[in-house]
């Protein structure tokens, strides 16, 4: 199959999955707590994972899938197809608009792509480090590069963390950026530094789900990422250049000096 044959399929399952999991929250969900109040599942959750899987066992019966609700296949292509069915569902169940359902495709160690549908918007992304990144179809400008000083800065970082090395760690990162946000959806945070609202994304222990999407859309228009371990733990990084240089030094400065 071509990339664009890929790009296209990923954009029509992404855009079938967010429609799903918006009808379903306008009809009415209860929530469940997997591992704290803020990390929650509804059957919207599930039920859109199930239609992307679906859809890929279709189209690409070869490819293996890995999903945040338990979607797990092997393939013998090599490829496998991340899914993320409603990222930010802390927000979707509370009535925010901050949420998206995402996929991203890899082959091998490699990303390939990644697409994101915003259901709020009606708007879907799709991109890759071979893909320059479009919003539904139209390509997106490239990124301005700048550093963290001039930046803002998305992240999140439960309260209980604030203390110990993981805390120390956080404050010399965000101590640096010129403002902060907190918004509840990683593949969403990079939507928004793709538009260029937001500028680089940083975050620990970041599941592949949360982070593969949105850094596919994020080097699609010519952004970087990165992996810094600090504080025991490691860090996803994503945006304009010198703003995620810049965080990975301050995360851990024995590490870039």
């Amino acid at each position: 199959m071509s990339l664009t044959q890929d790009a296209a399929l990923a954009a029509r399952l992404v855009r079938d999955a967010g429609t799903l999991a918006a009808r379903m929250r306008a009809e009415g969900l209860d929530a469940a707590t997997k591992t704290s109040v803020s990390d929650l599942v509804t059957a919207a959750d599930h039920a859109a994972e199930r239609l992307v899987v679906d859809g890929l066992a279709a189209e690409r019966p070869e490819d293996g899938v890995l999903g945040e609700e338990g979607a797990s296949r092997a393939g013998t292509s090599g490829r496998t197809w991340v899914i993320d069915p409603v990222d930010g569902t802390y927000n979707f169940v509370a009535g925010l608009d901050w949420w998206c359902s995402a996929v991203a495709l890899t082959d091998g160690d490699d990303l390939v792509l990644g697409a994101v549908h915003h259901p709020a918007t009606g708007r879907t992304y799709v991109g890759g480090p071979g893909l320059p990144t479009t919003v539904d179809g139209v390509p997106l400008p490239r990124l301005e590069d700048r550093p963290l000083a001039t930046a803002c800065l998305t992240t999140y970082l439960h309260p209980p963390r604030y203390d110990g090395p993981v805390g120390a760690a956080f404050t010399r990162m965000v101590g640096g950026a010129a403002t902060l946000r907190m918004l509840g959806s990683a593949s969403m945070d990079a939507v928004a530094i793709a538009t260029g609202s937001l500028h680089v994304r940083c975050q620990h222990s970041l599941p592949l789900w949360d982070d593969l999407p949105g850094a596919a859309l994020i080097l699609g228009v010519g952004g970087s990422t990165a992996r810094v371990r600090a504080a025991g733990v490691d860090w996803a990084a994503a945006g304009v250049p010198t703003a995620v240089a810049e965080v990975c030094a301050a995360l851990a400065p024995q590490a870039t000096a």
